[in-house]
């Protein structure tokens, strides 16, 4: 039973651990992923935001679904930054990206904490602390898009 499991975790580590670029068939369609999932994490925050903002009624159950849906698929887009990805579809990526891929990844990261923290926040039911975890993670996008996104 120990093989077995060791087996099974082993081959799931490798698939974990497998280059992007294995996973898309050509840049365009890494560059397509990644767009696809921003695009999608950025309308379900924009609903959360605009609770935070008081555009619109804060509703503790909407912030919460919505702030659930930017927690995972802020894990998403990262795959699609692989090598060769820099080309191949119109893309607002900087070259940045590719050269300081440790700082990065930092970014991207602090976006899954601040994310997850702002899921937990929503799932309070209080409005203060979703507009305190909403502005966190404002931040976090604002500081990856002024170091990684051309305008």
């Amino acid at each position: 039973m120990k093989i077995i499991a060791s087996l099974t975790l082993a081959a799931a580590a490798l698939a974990v651990a497998a280059p992007a670029s294995a996973q898309f068939a050509k840049p365009e369609d890494a560059i397509k992923y990644r767009q696809s999932s921003l695009f999608v994490m950025a309308q379900h925050f924009g609903r959360v935001g605009a609770m935070a903002n008081g555009r619109v009624p804060f509703d503790a159950k909407v912030a919460a679904d919505n702030a659930e849906v930017v927690a995972n698929m802020a894990k998403l887009p990262w795959a699609g930054f692989g090598a060769g990805t820099d080309k191949g579809a119109p893309t607002k990526a900087k070259a940045e990206i590719w050269t300081e891929q440790a700082k990065f990844k930092e970014a991207s990261d602090k976006l899954i904490a601040e994310s997850t923290k702002l899921a937990a926040a929503a799932k309070t039911g209080n409005l203060d602390a979703v507009k305190t975890a909403f502005g966190a993670t404002a931040g976090t996008c604002k500081a990856c898009h002024d170091a990684y996104r051309a305008q």
